[in-house]
């Protein structure tokens, strides 16, 4: 009678084995979920502060242009701005390499940043167009405007639909 006793005891300590791993599974996987969100959100949240600060360093940028046509300030004194919003843009640029984003978000924020490039460019070749009158500069600034525009929109649908997936 010994032996069965053995053999129910060796089948206890199995199950109660297997349950603590099925438990043990179980908590990492929400745990890792949890995470997964954290870290998301974090992404997305400073992504977002930097696309803020974007915004606003191109309103600034526009508005000084605004006020260059409606010759509130000279030529010299908005190219004398322009160094400062070129830097801006610049350190914007930085700060996207400083992001860590979940897998599913990497080629959002390679769209971001690209957009931003090219906002960059339109920026330089508007800011040339203003220097010397150069109708190419202007063209072709319009042309990265509209390009960076669309990359944007692709950024910001690749954002969602990674966001939606993650949901």
């Amino acid at each position: 009678m010994k032996k069965p006793k053995k053999k129910d005891s060796k089948a206890t300590y199995v199950a109660v084995g297997v349950g603590i791993l099925i438990v043990s599974v179980v908590i990492f996987y929400y745990y890792s979920a949890d995470q997964a969100i954290n870290r998301g959100e974090y992404f997305g949240n400073s992504l977002k502060s930097i696309q803020d600060d974007l915004k606003q360093t191109q309103t600034e940028f526009y508005s000084k242009k605004k006020m260059l046509e409606e010759e509130s300030i000279t030529k010299e004194e908005f190219l004398k701005y322009t160094d400062t919003h070129i830097q801006n843009i610049q350190d914007v640029l930085k700060r996207y390499n400083d992001l860590v984003p979940p897998q599913s978000f990497a080629p959002s924020l390679k769209l971001f940043v690209l957009s931003t490039q090219k906002q960059l460019e339109s920026d330089q070749l508007l800011i040339e167009w203003i220097r010397t009158n150069d109708t190419s500069s202007k063209v072709r600034s319009d042309l990265l405007l509209q390009e960076s525009f669309e990359n944007e929109i692709a950024a910001l649908d690749s954002f969602n639909k990674a966001k939606n997936r993650s949901n």
